[in-house]
């Protein structure tokens, strides 16, 4: 009785599928115009606007017939509809060998035509860097560039590789580049173009496992040595009545006038800000100098 029903009213996923069918079908009747189309041509494939699911449909098409010219793999039914899926915003499961890697060229190409820049997240460097040149001989044909971030680059050649139609790169490697990039003086600096399109292998990985580890940065450390051999040498010119001794809490604090000779050695040294000890940007001054009194 169930599976009667079943087979009358379809799941909302059924249903979806069933549409996507219907396009693939209309994907099917231009492969053969497709196939008569020169390599010039092929380059000059771009979005219409309001063109509805004309442009999809044309695109898709020529993307298939790209890959079975370049690399020799043409899109099965069931990989057009994947690609329809994830173009939608949506997650799809394949299997291991089911082709994900031929898959994302179909959205990936739509997306890049339309002017937005593409991510295709992998799940290591070395799938990153085979999927980017095996993929990128598909693009390529299509007039389009691709990039590959891998741990190994400098910031030039991150930022040549964001700069492509397409990108690839690993989860890590995109997050720490948008660290860093916040952390950038200047806006030629930063390495990432716009965040439009992401296409995200191992997608229950990446979003759910890998997201429980938090990506953490810092910004360079400054080297203070010589503010340890400065400090104690201003705790050489002091007398006893320049600071106080607190044995009960081992500590020693700085009168009025030990103040007024740290800061007169200090503006000697020209490493007083404002003219004021314990002025903020003073900080690791005033910390150092009582660090080297109490040790005295």
């Amino acid at each position: 009785m169930i599976g009667f029903l079943g087979k009358i009213f379809k799941s909302s996923n059924q249903r979806r599928v069933d549409g996507y069918a219907k396009v693939v079908n209309k994907i099917n009747l231009q492969e053969e115009s497709m196939a008569e189309l020169s390599e010039e041509q092929f380059k000059q494939f771009n979005l219409k606007e309001d063109s509805g699911d004309e442009s999809l449909v044309e695109i898709f098409a020529a993307v298939r017939e790209a890959s079975k010219r370049t690399i020799g793999l043409r899109h099965y039914d069931c990989q057009m509809i994947g690609g329809l899926v994830l173009n939608g915003g949506n997650i799809t499961e394949m299997k291991t060998g089911e082709g994900k890697t031929l898959v994302a060229t179909l959205p990936a190409v739509f997306n890049a035509l339309s002017g937005r820049k593409v991510y295709v997240v992998t799940v290591n460097d070395y799938l990153a860097k085979r999927d980017s040149e095996w993929m990128g001989k598909v693009y390529n044909y299509l007039g389009l560039t691709t990039g590959c971030i891998t741990n190994d680059i400098d910031d030039i050649e991150r930022k040549k590789n964001y700069n492509c139609n397409i990108t690839y790169a690993t989860n890590n490697e995109l997050g720490f580049d948008y660290l860093r990039d916040n952390m950038k003086y200047e806006l030629e600096e930063m390495v990432q173009r716009d965040h439009n399109f992401c296409i995200v292998d191992e997608v229950d990985s990446i979003l759910i496992d890998e997201s429980r580890t938090p990506l953490i940065i810092s910004g360079k450390l400054e080297d203070k040595t010589t503010l340890y051999v400065t400090s104690n040498e201003f705790i050489k010119h002091l007398q006893k009545n320049d600071f106080e001794l607190d044995e009960k809490n081992k500590n020693a604090i700085l009168t009025d006038l030990g103040i007024d000779k740290i800061e007169k050695l200090a503006m000697q040294k020209k490493i007083l800000r404002n003219n004021n000890f314990y002025d903020p940007a003073n900080l690791d001054l005033v910390h150092h100098v009582n660090q080297a009194l109490k040790a005295d």
